[in-house]
């Protein structure tokens, strides 16, 4: 019997402070946003870049300008990602749906073209997409996606678990190959049957921070997660 990998372990860093605070706790990626009012929107290439010098874990940064799901102005999208890749950015988190709930595949193509390669994450846009299945089939050719950072239902993941535990089940087909990253609305007690269920990523963010958004990443609830994780 193969020994079970260590799951991946993400967690939203705001700045510097946050950053190193997660990697002392053991996480093995940091999603970089700025502005949690907004549900997380593109942070300044300056962020980006002292954050890069504080930690030598992933670096995952957003790619979004505006709450909600649409894409807005995508030129400025692409700008800014070429941006980010050339102060040393190389795996970046987006995700944008059309006004029928479906993948804005125009959006999408236009930012990975400019990604050159590297590898993101469609993020909890497809929570929110009219069919999921639909979309994950929409996005299979493009390159670079390597995960769905889901909680399997707009309402959380109380509500999406059997939605994740049923798209587990179909890693490997075409759409379903990319990997599960649970998040929102995570919670210690949901992990045994995620992993139980073959999920071995995990995104956090409000978990991070027993003190709410308003404090910094505490380096004892991220241990927390990485003992449970690990266990």
């Amino acid at each position: 019997m193969s020994e079970r990998k260590s799951a991946v372990l993400e967690v939203i860093a705001l700045g510097v402070e946050d950053a190193v605070a997660a990697q002392t706790g053991g996480a093995d990626r940091l999603e970089l946003v700025t502005d949690m009012a907004a549900d997380g929107l593109t942070p300044p290439v300056k962020t980006f870049a002292g954050i890069r010098a504080s930690v030598d874990i992933s670096l995952r940064v957003m790619l979004r300008l505006a709450d909600g799901f649409a894409a807005g102005d995508v030129d400025t999208l692409v700008r800014v990602a070429g941006e980010m890749r050339s102060a040393g950015a190389d795996e970046f988190v987006l995700g944008f749906l059309d006004e029928h709930g479906g993948a804005d595949l125009a959006a999408v193509e236009r930012i990975v073209a400019e990604l050159d390669g590297c590898h993101w994450t469609f993020h909890r846009a497809i929570d929110r997409a009219a069919d999921r299945d639909a979309l994950r089939k929409q996005l299979a050719d493009l390159p670079g996606l390597d995960a769905y950072l889901t909680a399997g239902s707009a309402a959380g993941v109380d509500d999406g678990l059997s939605t994740l535990v049923a798209e587990a089940a179909r890693s490997g087909e075409p759409g379903y190959e990319p990997r599960i990253m649970v998040g929102g609305g995570l919670r210690l007690d949901h992990v045994p049957r995620l992993r139980a269920a073959g999920i071995d990523a995990f995104h956090i963010g409000g978990a991070a921070r027993p003190g709410g958004w308003s404090g910094p990443v505490s380096v004892d609830a991220v241990r927390q997660w990485r003992t449970v994780l690990d266990a």
